[in-house]
């Protein structure tokens, strides 16, 4: 047994469980691998920036592959390579998204049509690599957002997605009596996300915005206790955000 301290109640890892995590390059993913390893589960990481998985990998001491969550077939290989590691999976960190913010009259359809890929497909394509595998249970975390509860300009495509990730784990969770789902929703967090606004306006709000933000370990130690609860515990929502934030 381990122990895990967060901003949470000090819980006890009873059992070493194996999560895999899309997205696990940056932010929150890659807080989530080091906060999960130290409390004794067994990570294996997937992102498309594989230098930077060895590295993370080495550091957490778990496995990692290149992964495109856009691709239903990269993440079932993803998937399949976990369990060909460690036997088994028993958790699924939905984490991979991004957030092209701009003005719906801006017309950046090619962003929209990204964010659907990776925030809404990409939760769609880890949940049906997993399901087959969980056995008696499993449980599958997806990240959304702080979005998924409010929207504001420019965000009108972005909040729309997170909307989806939260009716569709609700409407998993309906579905399977012996699987547990959480959605964290986290508030302003440190990440790479901003990185990908092209638009300058929107660019603008969201450097003021982004003042005072988590940093992404308070994400990570928000999954862990979601994780590491009893098997007939679900935690359906934890939602995340700076005291400034409102």
């Amino acid at each position: 047994m381990s122990w895990l301290t967060c901003g949470f109640p000090p819980i006890v890892v009873a059992m070493s469980k194996v999560v895999v995590i899309s997205g696990a390059s940056s932010g929150i993913g890659e807080a989530t691998a080091r906060v999960l390893a130290k409390a004794g589960h067994q990570v294996f990481l997937g992102a498309r920036r594989v230098d930077r998985l060895a590295a993370l990998a080495e550091e957490t001491g778990g496995g990692y592959q290149e992964l495109d969550v856009t691709s239903r077939a990269s993440f079932q290989s993803f998937v399949d390579a976990a369990v060909e590691r460690y036997g088994r999976v028993d958790v699924l960190v939905n984490n991979a998204g991004v957030m092209p913010l701009s003005l719906m009259d801006s017309l950046k359809v090619d962003e929209w049509d990204r964010m659907v890929d990776v925030n809404i497909k990409g939760v769609l394509n880890g949940i049906a690599a997993v399901l087959p595998r969980f056995t008696g249970g499993g449980h599958v975390v997806n990240v959304a957002s702080i979005g998924a509860h409010m929207v504001m300009p420019t965000a009108a495509v972005y909040c729309a997605t997170k909307y989806a990730v939260w009716a569709l784990s609700e409407g998993l969770r309906q579905e399977r009596d012996d699987l547990r789902v959480t959605v964290i929703s986290p508030g302003v967090t440190e990440s790479e996300l901003a990185d990908t606004i092209t638009e300058q306006h929107a660019a603008d709000l969201m450097r003021d915005f982004r003042a005072g933000a988590l940093p992404a370990s308070a994400i990570g130690e928000a999954i862990a206790y979601a994780v590491s609860q009893p098997a007939e515990v679900d935690v359906n929502e934890i939602v995340v955000r700076p005291v400034t934030q409102r």
